[in-house]
């Protein structure tokens, strides 16, 4: 059966350039606010440059790429090239334009500009053995990463993930207080605590300018009265705190000791809390060739995570493909009984429970 042989390296490997060139022209849409102004109304090359203070012949290259590419409809292919009117498809907008549309998925393109520009830098560290920061991937990873999750923890997180759990639910309905470890420019704090409109949420990164970006976020959605960001590395926290809910959301991979934090993790939780910690939902163990998430998570390791967590030493050097094993391994050695898998449907993460024996605890108000 022919339709079962794979294409020819060379035609993959066409399509993956061809790929890559389609991610830099949403990147740059998006940058120059072109989607946002198409989504409003269609327009010619000197119309969209108009609105958006840009240049009328790069418009133009970028509106018949993007018609060529599928992602514009033009209205007459035959009409002048300054006169053909561009338009973007309702069903486009969600993933191109609507930021906290679970589609939305055009901060991917800009991670993946991001990323891959740091290859020179990228083989220095692999042939010394050094890392690379987020610190050093500069604000617009930063950016992306956040841009990229937002919608999952504004909208499924709370209103599909968490009532999920009849316990956490309860405790976050009746004023709970929750430790998000790694909670980047915050959105997953501030999803929990709009989510739960008297539940008191405390975020924590080592990341000094995402931290700022959380409380101007925080700010501005209006949660900033329960919502508290700080800058800490959870792993030095020594001291207990009584959290109904302690969260990581795809942080552990990055952790050059994950240990270190899981155990401080497991200080931290209320004896009857929950710590949950959402991670890629990779293979359960290795196999090649893999699929599309197994795929597009070795490229996040590769340009990325791995780097990231070999920039501080000692590290256990995860990376992003953190199989369940390996976080179970990680778990039981942070003094956790084990782990369990829970049953929530996602494309990209998975979610695991930690199980953990009472401990005694300071006195803490509910």
């Amino acid at each position: 059966m022919t339709d079962t042989i794979p294409p020819p390296l060379a035609d993959r490997l066409l399509a993956a350039v061809i790929g890559a060139f389609e991610a830099a022209a949403v990147d740059l849409g998006d940058r120059l606010g072109w989607y946002r102004a198409l989504s409003e109304r269609p327009a010619t090359p000197s119309e969209l440059a108009s609105r958006t203070g840009t240049d009328a012949r790069y418009a133009r290259e970028w509106l018949e790429q993007q018609a060529v590419a599928g992602y514009l409809t033009v209205d007459d292919a035959d009409a002048a090239a300054d006169e053909r009117c561009y338009a973007l498809p309702a069903e486009h907008r969600a993933v191109l334009v609507d930021e906290v549309d679970p589609m939305y998925t055009t901060p991917l393109a800009r991670m993946a500009m991001v990323l891959t520009r740091n290859v020179p830098r990228l083989a220095e560290v692999y042939r010394s053995g050094g890392g690379l920061s987020w610190a050093e991937l500069g604000p617009d990873a930063r950016a992306a990463q956040a841009a990229a999750n937002r919608p999952f923890f504004v909208g499924p997180l709370v209103t599909e993930v968490l009532p999920s759990l009849p316990d956490v639910h309860a405790a976050l309905r009746a004023g709970g207080r929750v430790a998000d470890v790694g909670c980047g420019m915050g959105w997953s704090s501030i999803g929990m605590a709009s989510g739960y409109p008297t539940a008191q949420v405390d975020g924590f990164d080592v990341d000094v300018p995402s931290v700022d970006q959380a409380r101007l976020n925080a700010e501005e959605s209006g949660v900033a009265d329960r919502v508290r960001f700080e800058v800490a590395d959870v792993g030095d926290l020594a001291e207990d705190r009584g959290y109904h809910l302690v969260t990581a959301f795809e942080c552990v991979h990055d952790m050059p000791d994950p240990v270190a934090v899981l155990s401080a993790m497991r200080r931290m939780v209320r004896p009857e809390g929950t710590v949950l910690v959402v991670d890629e939902k990779v293979a359960e163990t290795f196999t090649a060739p893999g699929d599309e998430i197994e795929r597009l998570m070795y490229g996040y390791s590769i340009t990325c995570c791995l780097a990231d967590s070999l920039s501080t030493r000692p590290s256990v050097a995860t990376g992003t493909v953190m199989r369940p094993s390996t976080l179970e391994s990680y778990a039981r050695a942070a003094g956790f009984d084990g782990v369990d898998v829970l049953p929530v449907a996602h494309d990209f993460f998975r979610f695991y429970r930690l199980r953990h024996r009472p401990q005694a605890h300071p006195a803490a108000a509910p």
